[in-house]
């Protein structure tokens, strides 16, 4: 069965390094704000961005908004691999997707679980990530199935299935795995060792200061970051003293990012007023990325606490 295009794109777009139980509640925000591509196109980028505030990977929703505005410019999703490449943030899995998914082309989105099945079935023990190329190329001849070729649909989202239930990370079911028996890693007993992994190399380590101002209603005053860069169009406290203050130390928190890990420490002060012309929120529900929410509520604690 097809599903709209729209739908598809803003789930994957979503899924990316994000598991489904983060992204549920999101995907189900952003449809029920935005049902076509031509209201979440219309839609201010700022507010796309707040509505994704605490989901990570901050880029994606840039791309998204700007993607949305493409797709309603053309008037639909392009029909074609190499058309649904074209669109901003949309990369070769995202493409496969639509494609297989939406329109029933014979495409196949090679997700982390098909990757599993792959490396598993064919048996290749090049470590990732340098062996994504060979995994993809040899998954890629599922599609010579005839089968699979009729329905691309059903046939990419039960690999997707058969990875997440059966040839799972960690102990793979190969006892109800309707291709055990073409298998080469179970033949060879090196189902659960395969994909082989890397080394990851460790992670840098950076540190910051955030700057918690609370006036006498419960807003929290703001700032938004330039378009580019982490945390690109976001919401985010002061790095530097908004105002002079009776600052409160409050502790620090901790935060990794996908190439680093961060400390910020957190300091507090409440006034009566916020600088005229701030940006501004309700502390408790500030749209705010995940690390700024761990310092603002550092920052709320520290100041409920004082005497």
């Amino acid at each position: 069965m097809l599903a709209a295009p729209y739908h598809v794109w803003l789930s994957e777009i979503m899924l990316q390094q994000t598991v489904v139980a983060t992204v549920t509640p999101y995907y189900a925000k952003f449809l029920a704000a935005y049902p076509t591509v031509e209201s979440l196109s219309a839609a201010p980028v700022e507010s796309v961005l707040e509505m994704w505030a605490g989901l990570g990977y901050y880029a994606r929703a840039r791309n998204l908004h700007a993607c949305a505005r493409a797709v309603a410019g053309l008037g639909a999703f392009p029909r074609s691999i190499e058309g649904l490449r074209a669109l901003p943030g949309i990369g070769p899995y995202t493409a496969n997707a639509i494609a297989a998914i939406a329109f029933g082309l014979p495409a196949l989105p090679v997700d982390g679980n098909i990757e599993r099945v792959a490396a598993r079935i064919f048996a290749i023990a090049t470590p990732l990530p340098g062996g994504k190329k060979e995994i993809a190329a040899a998954a890629g001849g599922f599609m010579e199935d005839k089968a699979a070729r009729a329905a691309p649909s059903d046939f990419a989202q039960a690999l997707f299935d058969l990875g997440a239930t059966i040839c799972t990370p960690q102990n793979p079911d190969c006892g109800r795995c309707p291709w055990a028996r073409h298998c080469a890693a179970r033949a060879r007993g090196i189902a659960a060792a395969l994909p082989v992994r890397a080394p990851k190399p460790a992670r840098p380590h950076r540190t910051g200061t955030a700057y918690v101002l609370l006036d006498a209603a419960g807003d929290v005053l703001l700032l938004r970051r330039p378009p580019k860069g982490l945390l690109g169009g976001m919401l985010v406290l002061p790095e530097a003293p908004p105002v002079a203050a009776r600052w409160r130390d409050a502790g620090a928190v901790e935060h990794v990012f996908t190439h680093f890990s961060l400390t910020l420490k957190v300091l507090a002060a409440r006034r009566k007023t916020l600088p005229g012309g701030a940006l501004r929120a309700p502390a408790a529900t500030a749209p705010l990325p995940s690390v700024m929410r761990k310092a603002l509520d550092a920052g709320r604690l520290a100041l409920d606490d004082a005497p």
